[in-house]
């Protein structure tokens, strides 16, 4: 209970402000809400929302995970992948545009915050680790393609309907012909003067800038007898308190929905905290950030905002700016509030397809293309975990796309662990053991060594199982066997059965068993599971050297006098040909 009261006292960091850290965090304030402005208005429109809530996420949001959360320099708010996923999950269960589609869109700010919270004061931020790069790769490509299929209807200056990809795709293709040339230059101006001038500065507002161009773009050039879409007037600048709406009907599919949002944006704010940790030389609690992560998310819901995580883009520009605290996060939704208050009139003047062109851009960043070719070359099974969870997110959902690439990693996972290595070696004559079948060495006739690198457990035994007659059958008079456990770190009852079935087989045969281990924790384990005292207590060793010295003092004598191999020291003074080549192996 301590803990838990712990990780839900407000503002840790207060102790690193100073009057130093706190002008650095006004300036890098500012500079985020320029950023933050036409981020929560593309976000919005990205999420089927009026600006208004995207601009309650970036005002609310970024405050309570600042004030409870553990990074530093990380900011909060709206993104791109939750505002996909919230727009995926509500247009399944009501029309986008409806009254019933805001109100859910608030509700599951609150079921989000509250899955969360939980899963911070239970100390469950470690289950975010399940969650592969691969997979949350494919699922971030899946978030973008259909981000961006979202926005090229408005960015020709057409009609479109439908709620599916290819719905959309369909109906785009049917009103193609009514394109608007003026929507498509508005659209191009904008995304072009966007990635002009982040190239000439990361730290310029590029995507104001960008909206700005498209915005005078259309407020001069386009004729009045060829209107484009505006984005319109807000009806209201600050959030305001109130209770969101639950109807008994969807609630359902809306918790369905909660935990999939939520455990997404809990990959990101983790992943964002993680990254910047080294940069500010500030340790990062994982459980505390959810924590900070589920009450933003709470707050928000009652102040109008829909689901908000970390965000990457806003966070790299917090820390370029010199951001030094969380303080930089607050300041950040105190300087929106006035900009919105001095100028949210223009916000109605924004062009609707200038909007689109720079979600566009944003979905092309968000794919990560480049990223997306190298582990096609490098990696032939994380490119198919990326693939499967890129597919089920454009043909499933979003929201599903995360559970199935999870179960996709863990079933590749199990598949490889289930096929530990098992591999006879002997000394090359360096005094090193290598692979007796790839190097083609010579063998002892009455000694196998075999080392067993990977896990032992009821997934592996039966492997290594097979393995085990696999080398009986192939060195039939090899009776005496030493393994050696490499990589094992430890063993269940299955994987303790296996060490002890083989044990009874090679004392059938008239051999022994040896065991090479070091790790004194599995060596407790294997005493719990009553391998060692089937295998005996003078036959298990920290060292190759005293399990040579020890299996050859019981070698028989009339064997070693027909044998060459002399592979082991120990075999110098044993029964052989005078000439035998004598291989020197150290333990």
């Amino acid at each position: 209970m301590s803990n838990a009261l712990d990780l839900l006292r407000p503002a840790k960091w207060w102790p690193e402000v100073s009057w130093s850290t706190t002008r650095n965090d006004i300036l890098a304030g500012l500079t985020g809400a320029s950023v933050v402005l036409p981020q929560a208005v593309a976000f919005a429109a990205i999420a089927g929302l009026p600006p208004q809530y995207g601009m309650f996420a970036a005002i609310i949001t970024p405050i309570v995970a600042a004030l409870f959360g553990s990074s530093m320099v990380m900011v909060s708010g709206p993104t791109t992948a939750i505002s996909a996923i919230v727009f995926s999950s509500i247009s399944g269960i009501t029309p986008p545009g409806s009254a019933e589609f805001f109100q859910i869109a608030i509700l599951l700010a609150v079921l989000v915050g509250a899955i969360q919270l939980c899963f911070g004061l239970f100390g469950l931020g470690r289950l975010v680790a399940f969650v592969s790069h691969s997979v949350l790769l494919g699922f971030t490509a899946a978030a973008a393609m259909l981000i961006a299929i979202s926005q090229l209807s408005p960015f020709f200056g057409i009609q479109s309907s439908g709620h599916s990809i290819f719905e959309r795709l369909t109906s785009l293709y049917e009103g193609i012909g009514t394109a608007n040339v003026y929507a498509i230059c508005t659209a191009a101006i904008a995304l072009i003067t966007t990635v002009l001038v982040k190239r000439m500065s990361p730290l310029l507002p590029n995507y104001l800038i960008g909206l700005l161009a498209g915005g005078l773009f259309a407020f001069f050039v386009v004729p009045s007898n060829s209107p484009i879409a505006m984005v319109g007037a807000l009806p209201n600048v600050l959030p305001s308190f109130g209770v969101p709406r639950v109807n008994t009907e969807t609630i359902g599919p809306v918790i369905e929905s909660a935990f999939a949002i939520a455990f997404v944006a809990l990959l990101e704010a983790v992943s964002i905290g993680r990254s910047f940790a080294p940069k500010t030389g500030k340790r990062f609690d994982a459980n505390q950030e959810i924590v900070g992560q589920g009450l933003s998310n709470i707050v928000g819901g009652f102040f109008g905002a829909y689901p908000g995580s970390g965000s990457f883009t806003r966070s790299g520009v917090n820390f370029s700016a010199g951001a030094k605290t969380p303080l930089s996060a607050i300041a950040s939704s105190l300087f929106l509030v006035i900009i919105l208050l001095a100028f949210a009139p223009l916000v109605a003047h924004i062009p609707v397809p200038a909007l689109a062109g720079i979600i566009v851009l944003v979905a092309w960043n968000l794919m990560s293309p480049k990223e997306i070719i190298s582990i096609a070359r490098s990696d032939k099974v994380e490119a198919f975990i990326v693939a499967v969870t890129f597919l089920a997110g454009i043909v499933v959902g979003l929201e599903f796309a995360i559970v199935v690439g999870v179960i996709i990693s863990l079933m590749v996972f199990l598949s490889k662990s289930a096929r530990p290595h098992l591999a006879v070696i002997v000394p090359d004559g360096n005094g090193v053991f290598r692979n007796a079948q790839v190097y083609n060495l010579p063998q002892c006739p009455q000694i196998i060594f075999a080392r067993l690198d990977g896990p032992l457990y009821f997934g592996s035994a039966e492997a290594v199982e097979v393995g085990f007659q696999s080398i009986g059958a192939m060195h039939p008079s090899q009776k005496h066997l030493v393994l050696i456990l490499k990589g094992v770190g430890d063993v269940d009852l299955a994987g303790g059965q296996a060490l002890i079935d083989e044990v009874d087989r090679r004392h059938k045969t008239g051999g022994e068993f040896r065991l090479v281990a070091r790790y004194q924790p599995l060596l407790r384990r294997l005493g719990q599971l009553g391998v060692l005292d089937r295998i005996r207590p003078d036959h298990t060793f920290q060292n190759k050297g005293d399990a040579i010295e020890k299996t050859t003092a019981v070698l028989n004598d009339d064997i070693c006098a027909g044998c060459e191999a002399r592979i082991f020291k120990e075999c110098i003074n044993r029964p052989g040909p005078a000439t035998a080549k004598h291989i020197v192996a150290e333990g």
